[in-house]
């Protein structure tokens, strides 16, 4: 195993292996203006949401990494504190790159990638029109975290307004995860599109509890055949089937030659989200 201690790095090697490690991470497109109305629209990957109740996000337009020269969006939100969140998905995607050249400052960058300005209803950065889901926020705190090249700059963001596409919509006026095509930035220059085959479901063990895998047979806990994900799923039954269920079930299960055959046969039923049945195949 590789072992790096970050001091020994320079920044850009640093940079460069955080961002291929710690991915995919979501796109903050930010709109905001200076005190003399000059618009600006920067996309950073340093963001996330971190708080429902009051609704925040964070995101950070560190300094250059070869100058130590602050970003203007930064600028921009200690001068008005006050930012449209854009989200980004495929179809904007080679644009919102475009946005991210360092043109020099005051530079519209609505112009030069072609995106539509909206006024906004409660803050002064104009919305994008393109993006499927628009988050005008009222800027709470900017953290500093250095004045060298490279530092991070927490912008802390409270939402006061939130303008979603209809056509990203569901039967029950929610975001479809399939229609909103989102694309998130990896290391270097690749992206990564949360889209068809790409997305997968979990369900989240948060109104019951799984038995956990230390409650399995030797046996299956230290499978040959079974992964880490389908142990996981099979840890997270609530209870192992009764007794009159697996001798139900006996009368109908084929015969196999050893066990590994018969875990083999449980994978493709992990693999097809038949815990239950994977479980019965597995206890007889």
């Amino acid at each position: 195993m590789l072992t790096l201690d970050p001091k020994e790095l320079t920044i850009q090697v640093l940079q460069k292996y955080l961002q291929n490690a710690i991915a995919p991470r979501p796109i903050c497109f930010a709109s905001t203006i200076s005190k003399d109305g000059k618009p600006n629209l920067a996309p950073f990957s340093f963001f996330n949401i971190f708080s429902s109740n009051p609704p925040v996000l964070v995101f950070s337009p560190a300094r250059s990494g070869r100058t130590g020269a602050t970003k203007d969006t930064l600028d921009n939100v200690m001068e008005v504190p006050e930012v449209v969140v854009n989200m980004v998905n495929y179809e904007m995607v080679q644009q919102t790159s475009l946005a991210s050249s360092p043109f020099p400052k005051g530079v519209n960058e609505f112009e030069k990638a072609n995106f539509t300005p909206i006024k906004s209803d409660l803050v002064k950065p104009f919305r994008v029109k393109e993006s499927p889901v628009q988050l005008e926020c009222k800027v709470m705190e900017i953290k500093s975290l250095g004045e060298k090249g490279g530092a991070g700059n927490l912008v802390i963001c409270e939402v006061i307004k939130i303008h979603i596409q209809d056509d990203i919509l569901d039967e029950n006026n929610q975001i479809d995860t399939k229609k909103i095509d989102l694309v998130s930035r990896m290391g270097d220059n690749w992206y990564c599109r949360a889209h068809g085959d790409s997305l997968f479901e979990v369900q989240k063990p948060i109104t019951s509890i799984g038995i956990g895998i230390d409650s399995f047979p030797e046996s299956i806990k230290h499978s040959k055949v079974l992964s880490g994900n389908n142990l996981g799923l099979l840890g997270s039954v609530e209870a192992l089937p009764a007794s009159e269920e697996l001798t139900a079930y006996k009368s109908s299960l084929k015969k196999f030659t050893n066990e590994e055959e018969k875990h083999q046969y449980a994978k493709t039923l992990l693999d097809a989200n038949k815990v239950k049945e994977a479980w019965l195949v597995l206890l007889n």
